[in-house]
């Protein structure tokens, strides 16, 4: 179902190195058939120019969109837009907030937890040498995992993971409420629940504040043989330390879909490691079929003069 025509519903710039151009310009205008969809990169009249899609832009793209009147963060996780110091004052910023994006999350996240709690990586090992190795499943109810960050993706993925019988801890900046969730707050707590875990999940936005937040100290304060999950950013991680705390067992295994460094280098001792999983940042990324539709609500919205939904702060990083 497509959004009611404004008079005027104007121009969108797309840029990303990382999704299909042409997959979205057909998305937005299934959408709103009389939005301009152009790509950033053949702009001829930058003053034309309403609304900007993007991931991680170069630097100066918005330099010449001088009528900007939104920006469109192409996915959940602002960091890399709002750390910027070439953004237009006044422009506001949204982001993506698709159930599809929250669902795909929450299933990734859940098929971390799941494959640590049932010992899959022992498993893996043994067949890569030949063992026929039982280890007895132990109850969900016997197993803690702490999801931190409680935000819209990470408040889904929580309430996944205690529907499967898990004892679940929450932790936030700000206290939330999640029915079968214990939802702790503030930073005095965070070392006690990291504390309690079998299964850390990092699902924390990027700021300043989290910034290698994980560092040696506070990674070693997991329990002997936790879990690590990191879903969020790498760079909330000390990455070296985490490295060592892998190879002397202190974490006894770990899933990582995001690095300090992405592409994650060629040589780094993770690749090699028999108690890490690797994937390449993909645990949740916008859907143009679904995700269209909120963004040209959105557009709607701006083109008629409203503010729009899903505004991001950036003195507060998301």
């Amino acid at each position: 179902m497509t959004f009611p025509e404004a008079a005027a519903v104007g121009t969108l710039a797309f840029y990303s190195d990382f999704d299909d151009f042409q997959t979205w310009k057909k998305a937005l205008q299934t959408q709103l058939p009389a939005l301009q969809v152009i790509h950033a990169s053949q702009t001829e009249r930058p003053e034309e120019i309403d609304y900007a899609m993007v991931w991680k832009p170069p630097q100066g793209i918005f330099e010449r969109m001088t009528n900007l009147r939104l920006i469109i963060n192409l996915g959940a996780g602002v960091d890399s837009l709002v750390g910027r110091d070439d953004l237009p004052g006044n422009v506001p910023i949204t982001r993506i907030t698709d159930p599809q994006m929250s669902r795909m999350m929450a299933g990734y996240v859940l098929f971390a937890v799941l494959r640590h709690a049932r010992d899959i990586p022992v498993f893996e090992q043994a067949q890569r040498s030949g063992r026929w190795a039982y280890r007895h499943p132990r109850s969900p109810e016997e197993i803690t995992v702490a999801v931190l960050g409680l935000g819209h993706l990470g408040a889904k993925a929580a309430h996944e993971i205690q529907r499967q019988g898990f004892r679940t801890l929450g932790w936030s900046r700000s206290l939330a409420q999640i029915d079968g969730v214990e939802c702790s707050a503030g930073m005095e707590t965070l070392d006690s629940v990291i504390g309690q875990a079998d299964i850390v999940v990092l699902m924390l936005p990027l700021t300043p504040q989290t910034r290698h937040l994980f560092d040696r100290a506070r990674l070693e304060k997991l329990r002997p043989g936790a879990a690590f999950v990191n879903v969020a950013r790498g760079t909330l991680v000390d990455q070296a330390a985490l490295t060592e705390l892998l190879q002397s067992g202190h974490i006894g295994a770990a899933t990582l879909d995001v690095f300090e460094h992405e592409p994650l280098p060629t040589g780094d001792a993770l690749w090699s490691m028999p108690n890490v999983l690797i994937t390449p940042h993909l645990a949740s990324v916008a859907i143009p079929s679904s995700s269209a539709k909120q963004i040209a609500a959105n557009i709607l919205r701006v083109s008629a003069g409203d503010l729009p939904d899903n505004i991001v702060e950036p003195s507060r990083g998301y």
